[in-house]
């Protein structure tokens, strides 16, 4: 058994079968030397139809009286390529990515999107290797902690939605959001944003993503006017 199989099979806790399908599950696309079906492109497809059905799973029988708008937020937070990616990082995974040296140097084994395709290819690997059971087993242990921070925060997850439902009950009009700022490196930048109702100023936020600065400027604004989540 090679290093990678053994690292795998330590943070994952299932035994693999087939080497070659991991290195698949963790070799970027961009190499020009290997062909698209020795990347992890199309084990990524397929994990992400697994870790879609594997994370309902889950979340329709820890929350038994939510409603399905609910689970579908909270399932749409917790597959996203942020959450993806810190579960990889957190795990060490980054280090496995088979890049070029020209990958290296743009920084992909930092990146968001890297990160969540590969960790979805690996889920594709272990599906195929017939471990569903014990990648709903894995993916609980790893999502669970996210899971609860989106339950019990679920207006700054859904703040977008929910400020939207508000403006739109007063004049039917829709929030404009405007990126007030960008700062840091090319990989790894922090945003900054401002929405406004009106014409007025009533929110700012920050993130790592135009999408999340987006989301914390709609939670600040949710917090000014008062918005409620609807039971």
């Amino acid at each position: 058994m090679s290093d990678l199989v053994n690292n795998l099979e330590n943070i994952f806790g299932i035994k693999i079968k087939d080497e070659s399908l991991f290195k698949k599950a963790l070799t970027h696309p961009s190499n020009s030397a290997i062909s698209a079906d020795e990347t992890y492109e199309r084990l990524e497809f397929l994990g992400d139809s697994v870790l879609k059905l594997l994370s309902s799973d889950i979340l329709y029988n820890m929350f038994p009286e939510f409603p399905e708008g609910k689970l579908s937020k909270i399932r749409s937070v917790i597959v996203s390529d942020a959450t993806l990616a810190e579960i990889f990082k957190s795990l060490k995974l980054q280090k496995y990515l088979i890049l070029d040296k020209h990958d290296n140097k743009q920084h992909l084994r930092e990146n968001d999107t890297v990160c969540a395709c590969a960790f979805e290819a690996l889920l594709g690997a272990y599906y195929l290797e017939g471990h569903q059971k014990k990648l709903r087993t894995f993916l609980k242990k790893q999502l669970s902690p996210h899971i609860d921070e989106v339950e019990k925060n679920y207006i700054k997850f859904n703040a977008k939605a929910l400020l939207q439902e508000y403006t739109q009950s007063i004049n039917k009009q829709l929030p404009v959001y405007e990126l007030a700022d960008e700062t840091g490196p090319a990989h790894k930048k922090t945003f900054t944003v401002n929405v406004y109702f009106r014409g007025e100023l009533c929110g700012t936020g920050s993130g790592l993503s135009k999408k999340e600065a987006e989301q914390n400027a709609a939670a600040a604004a949710c917090e000014k006017f008062e918005v409620r989540e609807e039971q």
